[in-house]
């Protein structure tokens, strides 16, 4: 059992890059940049960053959080939408120098450490013809995506990213590396498909990889009304499960490939990937080319690691967002979802929606960690400003927003959500059985809460 939460003090300066890594000190040439995660909303100051290079040197600062009693993020990519890839005052451990990948081709299996990116994955498996779904931008770290279940362009005809999670090497909050998997602690593997950081630091994960030559993807923009939304949510929802589609209905940012008329007005700037032969995949994505002439399209044969283009380091937006999941888009959703987008005042604003179903639907709801099986549509509405004094009045837009569409109780996708409390995490993140079972799960492998700087499951109490 992990002891309780200590309350040494944290000395710096005494910390070596033998014992944890490297180690950013507040001062350091590197600090501002360790610290900065993606979102420009959490601009915290940690008291240090330590970025350990193997498992034994996760173990010693997950021990220093726990004899300090300080607050530890865990930073995989530093994508997390809630800011959990820093703290203010605490440690940050960072995995950015584990990175390793093993791929196996015969055996079509990956270990990979929890700080490559999707990105980097993707590539390396794509030289194989070989792809595991992690999301949709580059720069995500695997450990985050993953622990949270894991959503992109192939989730309709492969499931998950969890559905293709095998094992996990992880350390818990009493320094021990366990290897967990369908047989060895089955409780612990559970609850990591789906429940987050709460666990340990997970350090190497094994994945299911997938023969994928090619894709038929790419950006198509249309212009929206009513009609139009409601037409493309149903294609999406009817077309064959090899087509996932993130469909983002926002205000045109003034981009050159969208004409000058439709900037800041509501469009749709959809993602298409047909995870098949380019030639069906063509025929498909021609009924959504059908339901408005296009504004552009960039939908074409290439390959499944050309999905993921690289995006801008240097941005950090500041963001307020909210997630929930949706059972239709009607005319009269799609009507309010216009209505609102074009009422904000953000630099860009509206909500994005990603049909599901397929392959992630026939996994039973109890089989992992993620609640959710059974639901249609994800919808997250974000608003993008410039000025953090606007942030209250976009945040009030993002709320009548999310409750004007709401259609069912609450629910939400970890990964797209921000920052929670403990009753808002159990209600839409892992409701009913699902969360007390993991509130024993953490209660049997970190009952001091030591991962906590998460969507936070307490745990149980006897």
């Amino acid at each position: 059992m992990t002891a309780p939460l200590g309350n040494a003090p944290l000395s710096v300066g005494e910390l070596t890059d033998e014992q944890y890594g490297q180690v950013i000190r507040p001062g350091d040439a590197e600090y501002d940049a360790a610290r900065t995660v993606f979102v420009g909303n959490a601009d915290l100051r940690p008291a240090v960053v330590l970025r350990p290079g193997d498992a034994a040197q996760v173990a010693r600062v997950v021990a220093l959080a726990r004899e300090t009693g300080l607050e530890l993020a865990i930073r995989s990519g530093g994508h997390s939408w809630a800011g959990h890839g820093v703290c203010e005052g605490g440690i940050v451990l960072d995995l950015a120098r584990m990175r390793a990948l093993e791929i196996d081709v015969e055996a079509r299996t990956a270990w990979a450490e929890a700080g490559i990116t999707a990105g980097e994955y993707t590539a390396a498996a794509g030289e194989h013809g070989l792809a595991t779904g992690f999301g949709d931008d580059a720069a995500v770290g695997v450990g985050g995506i993953t622990l949270g279940g894991g959503v992109g362009f192939l989730t309709r005809k492969y499931g998950m990213t969890v559905d293709d999670l095998l094992a996990v090497e992880i350390v818990t909050a009493d320094g021990e590396l366990l290897r967990v998997d369908e047989h060895q602690h089955p409780d612990l593997f559970w609850a990591v498909r789906g429940g987050g950081g709460n666990f340990g630091v997970a350090t190497r994960f094994k994945f299911r990889l997938h023969e994928l030559d090619a894709v038929y993807g790419g950006m198509l923009v249309l212009p929206v009304d009513p009609g139009i939304l409601e037409a493309f949510i149903a294609e999406a929802e009817a077309a064959p499960e090899e087509l996932s589609t993130i469909v983002n209905v926002w205000t045109a940012p003034p981009v050159p490939f969208v004409p000058e008329e439709h900037h800041g007005k509501p469009i749709i700037l959809a993602m298409m990937c047909y995870a098949g032969p380019p030639e069906a995949g063509e025929e498909v994505v021609g009924r959504f080319r059908a339901i408005a002439p296009p504004l552009a399209d960039m939908v074409q044969a290439g390959t499944y690691a050309g999905m993921f283009r690289p995006g801008d380091p240097s941005v950090h937006p500041l963001t307020v967002s909210r997630t929930l999941f949706l059972d239709r888009v009607d005319r009269t959703t799609a009507g309010t979802v216009l209505e609102h987008t074009a009422a904000s005042s953000a630099l860009v604003a509206g909500v994005q929606l990603r049909v599901v179903g397929g392959a992630m639907a026939r996994v039973p709801s109890d089989a992992t960690a993620f609640a959710h099986r059974r639901r249609r549509i994800i919808a997250n509405v974000s608003a993008i400003y410039a000025d953090q004094a606007e942030a209250d009045l976009h945040t009030v837009w993002v709320e009548e927003f999310t409750a004007a569409i709401r259609q069912s109780g609450p629910g939400a996708y970890a990964n797209l959500s921000m920052d929670l409390g403990p009753d808002e995490v159990r209600a839409a993140l892992y409701p009913g059985a699902t969360g007390e079972r993991l509130a024993q799960i953490k209660a049997k492998y970190d009952p001091a809460n030591v991962f906590r700087r998460n969507h936070n499951i307490l745990p149980a109490t006897s």
